[in-house]
């Protein structure tokens, strides 16, 4: 007879076995297919341990429904957002999550690692061939938690506490990890631990001046300049910016997070060429888990008047300041996850998916334009568009807030000009998470009539609220009963429009 401690059941196929706590149930399995349900205490209960979510945490379960029904009936227009494919998820919720792994392939500081070298090593093969790189060329760290944590691991490894980096300004596109301070406080901790110095763009054209970063760069002499954005629509100029990196013999780091998907793709300028450091995310246009990685170049960095050849070293610096110097253990589930994206970024289908990205991100454009609205830049090489409000006496704040309720999600943001990041005066508009769910460029047009009548909304709200505060404007839009049967019929029509199209990875909770 069985002890109380562990029951054992026979499956269908032999002597395969079922171990069974004795306070629960376990499902036997063979071949994926379950063979029997044993319950221990006999009294229908379940072990804690094989409950689904729904069984075990109804009340977190409600909350995930709630939000996938959001998303389902939303239109998601948030250029940093995407929807991963059902494979990226299935790999983010395996037992790859279970596995302790400090350290890198053949060099682990826990045992049971073997699988894990195996599917690490994977995702850097997938990595270099995804953007089409030599590995005698090319290192990748694939551990990252993220971009910013890619971003801070190689100013740490490259150029050290209080080196000089030069990024693109926050309010001009750039991103916090760019470096970011005010005249009262150092913002970003790039700005804390760094010396960090901002390039700009032209505030009549909306585009990078790197007439000024060079002027600039032989004042503040940087060891890093940035080559990146947050919200800055047009394709950067690599070649130039590696001209002026080598006038001031420094290096040139791509922060390609909200490009990488479209770099892989060929659609956009390919930071590679000229670069000799590439970091990016890798849930944005490349459609993966949320999580970051950083490419190296090896060889010959420069060759001397004297005809000696300095190499690149970077792989070193840059790896240990990954590990072990600024994170523990690697979340190997998101490295799975990233390896099954980059498979994916490598096929036909997803080199036409960029390429609707950046045309449906066009046509957006164009049309808001033929509507009188006015397009930073006046348009875009790449997955987003910023739309600037201050022409229509309007601001960010107020256009998200409304556009929101009635399920269009995109978020404020600052325009060139602008003085005050809490009312910024433009919108950043993104395609690539709406293209995930098949929208063409006839749908987009549906999507922009949708956005021109809640902005419409917006301007009725702004006049007609009793203040100039924004808390003012909030407080009519949410209590005034005409205006909130206004939302409701636009809002019943936008979720009737964005329910007749599928969710990536619908089938997953």
């Amino acid at each position: 007879m069985d002890s109380p401690v562990e029951k054992k059941a026979k499956m269908n196929n032999g002597d395969a076995m079922a171990t069974v706590p004795a306070n629960g149930t376990i499902n036997g399995a063979v071949n994926g297919t379950t063979k029997a349900v044993i319950n221990a205490n006999g009294d229908g209960s379940r072990w804690f341990g094989h409950q689904s979510l729904q069984e075990n945490d109804p009340e977190m379960y409600a909350i995930i429904l709630k939000e996938k029904e959001r998303q389902r009936k939303g239109l998601e227009l948030i250029a940093s957002e995407n929807f991963p494919s059902r494979a990226v998820l299935e790999a983010l919720g395996s037992c790859l999550q279970n596995k302790y792994c400090e350290g890198y392939p053949g060099n682990r500081y826990y045992g049971g690692t073997q699988f894990f070298d195996e599917m690490e090593r994977l995702t850097q093969k997938r990595a270099l061939a995804a953007f089409g790189l030599k590995e005698e060329e090319w290192g990748v760290n694939v551990q990252p938690y993220s971009g910013s944590p890619a971003n801070f691991a190689v100013y740490t490894g490259v150029i050290g506490p209080h080196g000089r980096i030069m990024g693109l300004d926050l309010p001009d596109g750039g991103h916090l990890t760019h470096g970011f301070m005010t005249p009262k406080k150092k913002i970003s901790a790039t700005s804390v631990f760094f010396e960090s110095m901002p390039y700009r763009v032209n505030q009549e054209t909306g585009l990078i001046d790197y007439d000024a970063l060079a002027v600039n760069a032989r004042l503040f002499r940087p060891q890093m300049i940035i080559a990146g954005m947050s919200c800055y629509p047009r394709n950067l100029d690599y070649k130039r910016f590696k001209e002026i990196a080598a006038e001031n013999d420094a290096y040139l780091m791509a922060d390609m997070a909200h490009v990488s998907g479209l770099v892989a793709a060929g659609v956009v300028a390919n930071p590679f060429e000229y670069c000799d450091i590439v970091t990016s995310t890798t849930h944005k246009t490349l459609r993966g888990p949320r999580s970051g990685i950083i490419f190296y170049r090896k060889g010959v960095r420069k060759v001397l008047k004297n005809g000696t050849e300095v190499m690149y070293d970077l792989e070193k610096p840059i790896n240990e300041a990954v590990f072990p110097g600024l994170q523990g253990g690697p979340h190997m589930h998101a490295v799975g996850g990233v390896g099954v994206a980059l498979l994916q970024a490598s096929q036909p289908e997803f080199k036409q998916y960029a390429r609707d990205v950046v045309a449906n991100a066009q046509a957006m454009a164009a049309e808001l334009m033929k509507r009188g609205y006015t397009i930073c830049s006046g348009g875009t090489d790449t997955h987003l568009l910023l739309l600037d409000l201050r022409p229509l006496g309007l601001d960010g704040a107020r256009g998200e807030f409304v556009l929101e309720r009635v399920g269009i999600v995109l978020n404020k943001n600052t325009c060139p000009g602008d003085k005050s990041a809490l009312k910024p005066g433009g919108l950043r508009i993104g395609t690539p998470a709406l293209t995930s769910r098949n929208f063409k460029v006839d749908d987009f047009m549906r999507v922009v009539d949708f956005m021109d009548r809640g902005l419409k909304l917006t301007a009725e709200a702004n006049k007609n609220c009793s203040g100039t505060l924004l808390r003012d404007f909030k407080t009519y839009v949410t209590t005034n009963s005409d205006f909130q049967s206004k939302l409701a019929a636009l809002e019943t029509e936008v979720e009737s429009f964005a329910e007749s199209f599928p969710l990536p990875g619908h089938e997953v909770l």
